[in-house]
């Protein structure tokens, strides 16, 4: 209807890009705008201006050899005043920016272990947005964020690192077990030694008070001896 009054309409965050017989004529904002189609005008098509979202998978290898899949998630959006750029300049946006991601990713997680990986993912965001910005925005397009949403462990490398976990846990316990069997022992030998020096202490003694017992008793039979025959020798005188 709007065609034959010469008439279009732009949705609010859209952007038209009109042509005059093929030729870029004007970018037209959201509203009602004068078309003269039978004058050659015509839109060529529309631009939004709301953010929009990539997901990119990123597979690569860590430095200690781990395959993982980075995902990252793109937010970004076209600027208003580079409109033409946007719309002239690329054929598929999306494609363009999964290169550059691409390419970041796999030139900076191959530099760090899988330990790491985790800690460092703002690093490895900001890295993606520097890289999307410098080349992104002379196409018309600006990056609003980058999020690391995800680093996806290969399959096979989680089961064999699940397996790897569960042998050190077990040799872990085992050790400990080892050692407080090893303590237990040397407190029993400890305690054996203990008694057996009691024992022997003690044994000591006993022949200690045994021996004097034996030198009294001898002592006071030879002085019974002696006194008695004194006084047999007494007798024998009266």
């Amino acid at each position: 209807m709007g065609q034959i009054f010469c008439c279009v309409k732009v949705d609010q965050s859209t952007l038209a890009i009109r042509e005059s017989f093929g030729k870029f004529d004007a970018v037209l904002e959201p509203g009602c705008h004068y078309m003269p189609w039978i004058c050659g005008k015509r839109i060529a098509g529309h631009l939004t201006l709301r953010v929009q979202q990539l997901d990119v998978r990123c597979e690569t290898m860590t430095k200690d050899n781990v395959f993982v899949t980075v995902v990252a998630s793109i937010q970004y959006r076209v600027i208003a005043k580079k409109a033409t750029n946007a719309f002239y300049q690329l054929s598929d946006t999306e494609r363009l920016i999964e290169s550059y991601v691409f390419d970041v990713i796999r030139a900076f997680v191959p530099t760090m272990e899988l330990h790491s990986l985790f800690e460092q993912k703002y690093e490895i965001a900001e890295a993606v947005v520097v890289a999307l910005d410098k080349s992104m925005l002379a196409y018309g397009f600006e990056t609003v964020q980058t999020l690391i949403v995800d680093i996806e462990r290969d399959t096979l490398m989680r089961v064999k690192a699940q397996k790897k976990l569960e042998i050190m846990r077990a040799e872990k316990d085992a050790n400990e077990k080892a050692q407080a069997q090893k303590k237990l022992e040397l407190e029993i030998k400890r305690a054996k030694g203990k008694n057996k020096s009691g024992l022997y202490i003690g044994s000591q003694v006993i022949g200690v008070f045994k021996g004097r017992d034996e030198k009294s008793y001898n002592k006071t039979i030879k002085t019974k001896k002696q006194n008695k025959t004194e006084q047999n020798s007494d007798e024998k005188c009266l």
